[in-house]
């Protein structure tokens, strides 16, 4: 429901993704499903695998690989896959601070009260927090999606898209939340039990921090991951309990599937690019 709610708050990062990462004239309907291949391939392999990556780095990859093989570079609007690239360090460094000083506050507003009386407490109010979290991830994540669509209604029409039909934004949205509710259990017990162990107060200052951070990205238009912010604010309030409770291995092969995400997505795109082309001649 809240990431229905979300989705209707807006359709900036929509109308980026759809709009201002390639020229929408250079690209075709089988681009659009190339790309979508090409997003999707990577993000198989790695949930396989329990390592969560970035779905909207994934898109943007996907969008970037087919547009180089329709066009070459001039086909990306260069200056606005910078923003992007940008907060792919930005929002999980934000993540990881707010989830750091966040817990940092709770302990310290709360430090006379006991376990027993505290832990029913942020259960309550992480609940509250998982709310704000599924409305943020539904502003910002479940736009991407929309973007695509967006993409692939004006190749079919021939008219660049100025706005968002509210049927994509409907059918998205309850789609987006109907994938959070029903899998994604490998991913789940990753960032839930093994990069570190979360109690109810440790929870509610992650999901706080991390869904502030995309709602301030939101705000003004920028794609950033769910998955980097969210990671990062754990990792944040694993540290401030103590820098040996996280598990800096696991922490590290994430990372590097996350520097992996748009080279790899990229050349996935243009591969699937390549092949729809040399199938079917468009």
């Amino acid at each position: 429901m809240f990431e229905l709610a979300g989705a209707l708050t807006g359709t900036a990062v929509a109308l980026t993704i759809g709009t201002d990462i390639v020229r929408p004239e250079v690209l075709t309907q089988s681009a659009v499903v190339a790309a979508l291949l090409g997003a999707m391939t990577w993000s198989l392999f790695t949930y396989r695998r329990g390592i969560p990556v970035s779905e909207t780095h994934g898109l943007i990859g996907g969008i970037v690989g087919v547009g180089l093989f329709a066009a070459g570079p001039a086909a990306v609007n260069w200056a606005k896959v910078v923003p992007v690239l940008a907060a792919i360090i930005i929002s999980p460094a934000l993540g990881m601070l707010g989830g750091f000083l966040l817990i940092l506050l709770v302990y310290r507003l709360f430090a006379g009260m006991s376990r027993p009386r505290a832990t029913p407490l942020f259960l309550n109010l992480q609940r509250l927090s998982s709310i704000y979290m599924a409305f943020s991830h539904g502003r910002n994540d479940a736009q991407k999606p929309m973007g695509v669509l967006t993409i692939a209604i004006a190749t079919y029409t021939g008219v660049t898209a100025t706005e968002v039909p509210l049927w994509v934004i409907l059918s998205v949205a309850a789609f987006a939340g109907l994938g959070v509710a029903t899998g994604g259990w490998r991913i789940i017990r990753t960032l839930g039990m093994r990069v570190t162990g979360l109690s109810p107060e440790q929870g509610f200052a992650a999901e706080t921090s991390a869904a502030t951070v995309l709602q301030l990205a939101s705000q003004v238009g920028i794609p950033v991951s769910t998955t980097h912010t969210i990671t990062s604010a754990i990792v944040g309030v694993g540290v401030a309990r103590r820098w040996s409770a996280v598990r800096w291995q696991l922490v590290g092969e994430i990372a590097l599937s996350w520097l992996f995400t748009l080279p790899a997505t990229i050349f996935l795109g243009f591969m699937f690019a390549l092949i729809v082309h040399a199938l079917f001649g468009v």
